[in-house]
């Protein structure tokens, strides 16, 4: 258990040393690698790749799919394949600190576990044998801490010292992944409330019990700022999204699949800024049981259980896995709905291979140009224009999507998540005495909850917000004056930027092109679209802000910095609609390959 008498610091500083010592030794960086990661401009790569062998590269540059069928045709072994993504993980870690925990000789012996099991049955486990799967630092393993950046957390349940449940304790949805063959052997950065040492992007070596950055640029006075490791010019470009350890980790291919969670954008804004696939499922379609949170209380728009992955087919692998063992059973928070393959047939026979309209109803979409609030800047903006172009050139229909104002779901959804005053938080963090990270302080100051009687007046608003939102989707059925088809997915900004410069995220206080959809309860998923480019993305110095936010995110747009950015986008589809939203996703991917996009 935590020696009380120790600081926050202390204690901090042990958990990071702790998580390092956890590397083997053959796998770690000198000094001279860690100062040229740190004077890179791209890690992922050729990077990262030169620390990998030839049978390692061919192994972490497999997508989850072919993976799962090497496994299955014994081309590899689940100790090879293992070993492989433990190994680049921890390479991830040292040159991007994504991980909060490490248990590779966990994941090893559980790999040879299944290798056994392999060589006796002629068989797998079940569809994710072998598989490594990254977790994000909420989900309770076996074992393991998790604290989800709370320093105050280390060595305890959740702050408690019940001994019954510390290392005790796992969620459900970890016990349906090991069930299905699956290998957990990390844990990545989680939210952005507690302070750098334990939550911080900046590599870091300790020495006399003091922590220190590999270079100044990565020790600004603000707090938290991580680096997109899929470009960053000397530290200029940053990701500072909740779970972006899972991006980071799997645009190093340290994971082709993980599991995070959402409740404003935490598993689209990292995917997005990091050039990988994700989807957001509604709340009630996996299980949330024993998962670690922020305010558990709130459940008037709880968080969901959401994935990421390097493919649009890591996607439906997992979720059609999971829900393969009918996690309703067991968790009564879990809607019965099975994986309905019929919706995804029915949808992709509506498009060749391709992505090509075929048949009698190709698909309708809307696109969100912009909220009207804040206006995506040039490389969103392009990325738009080119899904749009691509997606009505393929023969499917592109109408303007003007819904009800989102800002007015993201100020309901905000107030919901802010309704206990942080007093979550701050208690979290007394436990250990550890401050707010800076830039946080503002929006999360401790102050009165609201009272039930506005709390509930909050209700009926984001009430009549959906049902305001579903009256404006389905009268897109009336506009359709020759078959009264309504939209079947709505393409949209994820923010009005990529990932962002220090100093200049504002998407902190503004996220209302995610947190909407969050209120609505709909489904998403994030594709990769294209990159930020210096000679197309020109900076638009007549341009008229719409207000004070705005202007900020306007100016914030440098072209040098951000040229080479992934640039994401969201497709959302309505409550339940993961089967149909993942095969409109599919579509849309194969669509932009066709087009040369990617």
């Amino acid at each position: 258990m935590q020696n009380r008498g120790k600081s926050w610091q202390a204690k901090a500083e042990e958990k990071v040393a702790a998580t390092k010592s956890k590397i083997p030794q053959h796998w770690l960086l000198n000094d001279s690698d860690l100062k040229r990661a740190a004077q890179r401009k791209q890690l992922s790569g050729a990077f990262i790749e030169s620390f990998l062998q030839d049978e390692e590269l061919e192994i972490i540059l497999k997508d989850s799919l072919p993976l799962v069928a090497s496994l299955k045709d014994g081309k590899h072994t689940a100790v090879q394949v293992t070993q492989a993504f433990c190994k680049t993980a921890a390479i991830a870690h040292q040159i991007n600190n994504c991980l909060h925990e490490v248990v590779f000789d966990q994941a090893l012996q559980r790999a040879q576990e299944l290798d056994d099991y392999y060589a006796k049955h002629g068989t797998t486990v079940g569809p994710l044998h072998g598989l490594p799967i990254s977790l994000k630092d909420q989900f309770h393993v076996e074992g393991t801490d998790t604290t989800m950046g709370y320093v105050g957390w280390i060595d305890t349940y959740e702050g408690s010292e019940n001994p019954q449940k510390v290392h005790h304790v796992e969620s459900q949805i970890v016990r349906e992944l090991l069930s299905l063959g699956a290998i957990i052997y990390c844990k990545v950065r989680a939210l952005r409330y507690r302070h750098p040492l334990l939550n911080d992007r900046r590599p870091r070596r300790l020495a006399s019990h003091k922590h220190f950055c590999l270079e100044k640029r990565y020790c600004p006075a603000e707090g938290l700022q991580e680096v997109s490791p899929v470009h960053f010019l000397l530290g200029e470009l940053l990701e500072q999204t909740p779970p972006a350890g899972e991006g980071a980790l799997q645009a190093l291919r340290g994971s082709t699949l993980g599991v995070g969670t959402d409740i404003g954008g935490s598993v689209r804004i990292p995917a997005a800024f990091c050039g990988i696939y994700s989807v957001k499922p509604t709340p009630d379609r996996f299980s949330y049981r024993d998962v670690a949170n922020t305010n558990p209380g709130q459940n008037t728009y709880p968080s969901t259980v959401g994935f990421l992955g390097t493919s649009v087919d890591a996607l439906k692998l997992i979720m059609t896995s999971i829900l393969s063992t009918k996690p309703w059973l067991r968790d009564p928070q879990v809607t019965c709905i099975p994986w309905r393959q019929e919706i995804v047939d029915s949808t992709l026979a509506r498009a060749s291979l391709d992505g090509a309209a075929m048949g009698k109803l190709p698909l309708k979409f809307g696109i969100y140009w912009t909220d009207n609030v804040v206006e995506p800047q040039p490389p969103i903006a392009r990325g738009l224009r080119m899904v749009h172009e691509a997606v009505r050139e393929a023969g499917h229909k592109m109408v303007n999507w003007n819904p009800p104002p989102q800002s007015i779901a993201k100020g309901v959804h905000l107030a919901f998540l802010k309704a206990d005053g942080a007093h979550h938080i701050h208690q979290q963090l007394d436990l250990s005495g550890e401050p707010l990270i800076p830039d946080l302080r503002a929006s999360f100051q401790l102050s009165d909850p609201v009272p039930l009687l506005e709390y509930q007046d909050l209700t009926l608003q984001g009430r009549d917000y959906e049902a305001s939102y579903l009256d404006y989707w389905n009268s897109t059925a009336d506009e359709d004056v020759l078959i009264g088809q309504a939209v079947d997915a709505v393409i949209m900004p994820v923010a009005p930027h990529a990932a962002v410069i220090p100093g200049k995220y504002y998407h902190t206080v503004y996220v209302a092109y995610t947190e909407c959809i969050n209120l609505l309860n709909y489904s998403a998923c994030v594709i990769p679209v294209t990159k930020a480019n210096k000679d197309v993305d020109i900076f638009d110095h007549d341009y008229k802000p719409l207000n004070d936010t705005d202007r900020k995110n306007w100016e914030a747009y440098d072209p040098d910095v951000y040229d080479g950015a992934p640039v994401g986008l969201q497709i959302v589809a309505r409550k339940h609609e993961e089967e149909k939203i993942w095969a409109v996703t599919k579509i849309v991917d194969a669509i932009l390959k066709t087009a040369g996009e990617r």
